[in-house]
């Protein structure tokens, strides 16, 4: 559809941001003269002139921050509006300028001695920014020269050109194919792929498969080329910033110790027989050859959860009600103030993402629904998200209420693992269950296996890139295609079509981010089960992680919840409800 057909209660209400887009440009021109932090300058060497430059450094970003949420909105609804795409350039720019003109700021602090770091992280005065000072502190070794910084700074907006070529590609340029199903011609976008994956007709899925796979292999070698570029400027800051790689430099950033990513690399391949065991047993049920394209059918016929959004919306609130009456009243403030935007339209942005800055009266949420039970559960994670920002921001002073990424994924699949729990409890229909029990298997699949294998793509080809090899489009799919064997095992046809399959994943333009999804879903699935065994003591407990925001580091932060990353319990607790699963389908 287009935009404009669609009725207003199914959009977000973009204008508790800015009425209008005049009103988004009063707002830069106002702001733009603020961005000088000369006054400052040389200076940076006593609390009271610190504070005051962090005051004005926090004003600053928290204005550029809400520009930068609405013009990234406009344009995701409509990327081909070239109104939307000039607002992001618009911000851009300011962003450039602030950082440019704020550079100094960390040479500078960074340049006063260890102890005298250390009298200003006690300072009392300086309370507000103790976290910012001690991360300063740690970071004194990476920071370079005012004039490197500057430099740096300046080339912002080259380096974040990657990852804006790649969605102009995917959302913009893709010729999206069309197919036959049903007796209907149907394009393959990206809402509808994952919907024809699921249709009973083997034929249809391999049409979509290929058709799909086939408009990303005619650009191939642009997105190589993009791709390519991303991991190289990766490699560059990564070594002029003085870090041994850029894996290192990733998790710096977030405040997470490498043992938690090599934790969960070692730990998934460890099990990768309990993913063949699965794999294994759907190719019994659907029988012959079983193909990638067959990984997302149901296992049992007529018993999706088609629901409309408005039925969806509701079955989440009763499937979260472990989590109390004020996180259903929560829910259904996001629904009726119109936090959400609910449906696809022409140009909009494919997938799913909650989005919350804190100047913003409250979060919001883009979904692309659809009748399918994927779009119940794509509800209750956004939701997560959106809730977990508001709950930190409304705890958290602005300095500290931003939690780490690390940490992003957490609240939005404790929500999916509450949810599918309740559906499978409640359910007496033995066929449902059963899909059921499916669908939490395919979860873990997706999420704990699939973006551990992603993490691993993503490691292969940044340690490449750093040895000097040229990532090739041939190298790229060589190696995605191996890892994808030892993955999914001999059960399954690794089609040649999925060598490619890294080239459709947006998340790569954010260098190791998706293995949080890994690490969110152990943690969801164990916080999960506390919530559902212990009740209101782990609930307040989970509510205090959801308030912290980045108060500590956010593996600590964890802990509060009972999840502790840096040893085995969470990782066996997890595979282990996959085995559970699992045994308790095979037995159904």
């Amino acid at each position: 559809m287009k935009r404009s057909e669609i009725k207003e209660q199914y959009k977000w209400k973009i204008e508790d941001i800015f009425t209008s887009d005049d009103e988004f440009y009063k707002k830069v021109k106002e702001l733009e003269p603020k961005i000088d932090f000369s006054s400052f300058k040389g200076n940076l060497n006593n609390a009271q002139t610190i504070k005051k430059c962090y005051d004005y450094l926090y004003s600053l970003a928290l204005d550029l921050e809400v520009l930068s949420v609405y013009a990234m909105m406009r344009r995701d609804e409509n990327a081909d509006d070239r109104k939307a795409n000039e607002l992001s350039g618009t911000v851009d720019e300011l962003f450039i300028k602030f950082s440019s003109s704020a550079s100094f700021i960390d040479v500078e602090i960074t340049s006063l001695s260890n102890a005298e770091l250390d009298a200003l992280i006690s300072n009392e005065t300086l309370s507000l920014y103790k976290r910012d000072l001690q991360r300063l502190k740690d970071y004194k070794p990476h920071i370079l020269s005012e004039d490197c910084e500057k430099l740096l700074a300046l080339g912002g907006k080259v380096f974040g050109g990657y990852h804006d070529v790649f969605s102009m590609i995917d959302n913009v340029d893709l010729d999206v194919p069309e197919i036959m199903v049903d007796g209907e011609k149907v394009k393959v976008t990206s809402a509808t792929y994952s919907l024809l994956l699921q249709h009973p007709s083997k034929n249809v899925r391999k049409k979509a498969f290929k058709a799909y796979y086939g408009a990303y292999r005619k650009l191939l070698n642009t997105i190589t080329a993009t791709y390519k570029g991303n991991v190289d400027k990766n490699v560059f800051i990564s070594r002029v910033k003085k870090f041994d790689s850029c894996l290192d430099r990733a998790l710096f950033n977030e405040e997470v110790d490498k043992c938690v990513y090599t934790k969960l690399l070692e730990s998934v391949n460890k099990n990768l027989k309990t993913l063949h065991s699965y794999v294994k047993y759907r190719k019994g049920v659907i029988g012959g050859t079983l193909n990638m394209y067959d990984l997302y059918v149901p296992l049992v016929k007529d018993a999706e959860i088609a629901l409309d959004y408005e039925e969806a919306y509701e079955l989440v609130i009763k499937g979260l009600q472990p989590l109390g009456s004020e996180y259903a009243s929560l829910l259904k403030t996001a629904k009726e103030e119109r936090w959400i935007d609910v449906y696809e339209n022409e140009g909009k942005r494919s997938g799913a993402y909650s989005v919350c800055t804190y100047g913003l009266k409250h979060p919001y949420v883009l979904l692309n629904h659809t009748k399918t039970t994927h779009s119940v559960f794509t509800i209750a994670h956004e939701l997560g998200h959106a809730l977990h920002s508001y709950m930190s921001n409304r705890k958290q002073p602005q300095t500290t209420a931003d939690y780490k990424i690390f940490v992003a994924e957490v609240a939005s699949t404790v929500n999916e693992i509450l949810l599918i729990k309740y559906l499978i409890n409640n359910e007496k229909d033995v066929n449902i269950k059963k899909y059921l029990l499916s669908y939490y298997l395919d979860t873990l699949r997706t999420t704990l296996f699939r973006q551990t294998m992603f993490a691993e793509f993503e490691y292969l080809a940044h340690n490449l890139a750093e040895r000097g090899e040229t990532l090739t489009k041939e190298l790229l799919n060589e190696k995605y295609l191996e890892l994808n064997k030892k993955y999914y095992g001999k059960s399954v046809k690794s089609n040649e079509e999925i060598a490619y399959e890294w080239a459709r994943i947006p998340h790569f333009y954010t260098a190791f981010y998706v293995y949080k999804y890994a690490t969110g879903i152990i943690s969801a699935v164990n916080i999960a089960e506390a919530i559902l065994k212990d009740g209101e003591p782990a609930v307040q407990k989970y509510f205090k992680f959801l308030s912290s925001g980045s108060s500590n580091t956010p593996v600590e932060l964890l802990k509060i919840a009972g999840v502790n990353l840096e040893t085995d319990e969470p990782y066996n607790v997890c595979m282990q409800s996959f085995k559970d699963a699992l045994s308790q389908l095979e037995k159904i």
